[in-house]
Order: structure tokens, then sequence, then C-alpha cells
């Protein structure tokens, strides 16, 4: 499972190699309540085919039939804007007040899009730069916290995992959540020492690393684009990559397992070198509470809590499986 940037990169070049002509539309700037965020990517084919989103449908509908009635006539990056006036912004379907600056690209064999998505094989954060004046295309590599920006002469954009996910345990419930991951922009890597285990992995896109957890922690140096997830309910797998990850600076800690495991988990992990802001850190029982009882919906869970704290959303707007009261049904292992 691609996410929505690849998607939208591989086919585009798909198109241009079947001799087609095709722009390329980011979101470059927004105020007030836009449909999408800043980055977002759509591509669009000379015969009027799309794929990717930059407002949920009302801006894609004027941008196709543009495409339909005129052709693709750019030869030259150009910078416009929707929803600037109230009657617009109506007719648009974009929120009171909502305006979105794109940039739309025209592509071509020079745009060097064959030869990103070689470097997103490799796993890179790419950085392309496109000269507005000219259309030239520069790739790099991209720093971590490098960001979208757009000046007089060109636009720079981010392409490839920006977040890095390490999932101990390579069961069922790890493919689940390391699929949806992977969809999200995150290099998943998961860790298993366990042959039984290893020999049944399924995902050929996400590495499967045959090691100790703690091992692969230190040699990871986590940062704050980092998290951890772990699901194979050993402590001798979990605890100390657990310990590791939460001296780390992972945005992100999390272990499956019932409240009563996870305060024994707790006390474990207090005879080792954490102190208690450090152990305050671990999400256990993992994830967000919406009654998950398949391996699907505990991912979804996991996903979704990891998403809020990487969002900033504040603790207190969040029910947590560790919070919720026991609900009938509820799935032991994640409640």
């Amino acid at each position: 499972m691609d996410s929505i940037d690849l998607e939208v990169l591989k086919t585009s070049a798909a198109w241009i190699a079947g001799g087609h002509r095709c722009e390329l539309v980011t979101v470059v700037k927004t105020w007030g309540s836009s449909p999408r965020p800043v980055g977002a990517t759509l591509a669009i084919c000379d015969d009027g085919r799309v794929v990717g989103s930059v407002s949920g449908g009302c801006i894609e509908d004027d941008l196709i039939e543009r495409v339909r009635t005129h052709g693709i006539t750019r030869n030259l990056p150009e910078v416009v804007s929707y929803g600037i006036t109230a009657d617009e912004a109506h007719r648009f379907g974009l929120p009171c007040g909502g305006t979105i600056e794109l940039a739309i690209e025209p592509l071509g064999p020079d745009s060097r899009i064959a030869e990103l998505l070689q470097r997103l094989e490799g796993h890179q954060l790419v950085e392309r730069r496109v000269a507005l004046a000219t259309g030239a295309v520069q790739l790099d590599r991209a720093g971590a916290g490098s960001v979208l920006t757009l000046t007089d002469d060109e636009l720079v954009t981010q392409h490839g995992p920006r977040w890095r996910l390490l999932v101990i345990g390579a069961g069922q419930l790890s493919r689940f959540v390391a699929q949806i991951a992977t969809a999200m922009d995150y290099h998943v890597t998961v860790c298993d020492p366990r042959e039984e285990y290893r020999a049944g992995w399924t995902l050929p896109d996400v590495p499967l690393v045959h090691a100790m957890p703690d091992d692969l922690v230190l040699e990871m140096k986590l940062d704050s684009r980092s998290a951890v997830v772990a699901l194979t309910h050993d402590p001798k797998l979990d605890d100390l990559a657990l310990m590791e990850a939460l001296k780390s600076d992972a945005f992100y800690v999390g272990a499956i397992g019932s409240r009563a495991n996870n305060a024994k988990r707790r006390e474990r992990l207090l005879e080792f070198d954490l102190t208690p802001d450090q152990l305050a850190r671990l999400h256990g029982p993992v994830g967000l509470y919406i009654g998950s009882k398949t391996p699907a919906e505990i991912a979804i869970s996991i996903l979704a809590e990891m998403t809020a704290v990487k969002n900033g959303v504040p603790d207190s707007l969040q029910v947590n499986h560790a919070s919720a009261l026991e609900a009938p049904g509820t799935n032991a292992c994640a409640a």
C-alpha cells in the first residue's frame, strides 16, 4: 500500500512514459479552514484522469473541466489561488473564509519524476526544487525537518517517508499496523528475532530485521520524528526495547497488553534506570478507545493515538484504552 504522495508520483510517471501530458498540482498555502493541508498533491492527465486530492473534490472538478475544455496548455509552473472572494468560496465549496493556493507544474521527461521514484525506493527523503521561471528541476537529500517553501523563484517540496516507526513483533497485528503506517508516510521497520514469526512475514516492502529489539532501538538513533510500538506480549523482547525508546527523543512509545499486564510492565521498567517522567511517556494499553475487537481495528486504534500525539492533540481530548471504562466485548489485548 503506497502513500497518497507516492501514488500520485507513480501515476504521473506512468502517464509520462505513455506519452501523455500531465500536470502536478500541489497545495502550497492555505488561509482559514482549507479542506487539504499544505503539501497535498494531485496529478491530472491530458485525458482528464486524476489521482490524489487538493480539496476533497470541488477544486478538482474545476481543474478537470479546464483540462477537458482547453487541454494542458501550461509550459511553465504557475501559482493560482481559489476561494479569495465569497463567491469563489461558495462556488468551490470551501469553508467560510477558506482560501487555497496551488502550484501547477506541467510534467514531462525533464521533470525527473522517474529519478525521484528511484530515490524513494531506497527510502530516501528527497527535496525537489522547481525553478518557476524555467521549470528546471533539482533533486537533493532533504533534512528531516525540512518543509515545503515557495518563493518568487522556486518551489521546494519534500517527498518520501517523513516519519519513522519501529514495530516490535512480526505477528498479524503488526502487518496491519505496518500497512496503515506506510500509507501515512511512515518508513516502517519491523523487528523480531523469532524465526517462526520471520518465516511468515508477508509484506515485501516493509523490512523485517532479525535482531534484538533493544539493540535496534539504539542503532536507529530515534529522534523526534520516530515512534516505537511493542506488540509481542513478551517481556524479554519488549521491556529492554521500551526502556531504550523511553530514554530517546521518540515522540511516541506504546505497548500492547491488558491494564494488568501494563501495570506489571511499569513496575518492571521502574527497576531499570528510568525516571518517573520517562516512564510516564509510555502509552499502554496502547491506542485510542474505539471499541476495537479485530487486529485491523486495533491497528487503527494505535495509529489514531499516534497521530493525535504527533499532531499535538491535548490528552484531555483523547480517550485512550488506559483511561476508558471497561466495556463488554472490548479487546483484552488493547484494553
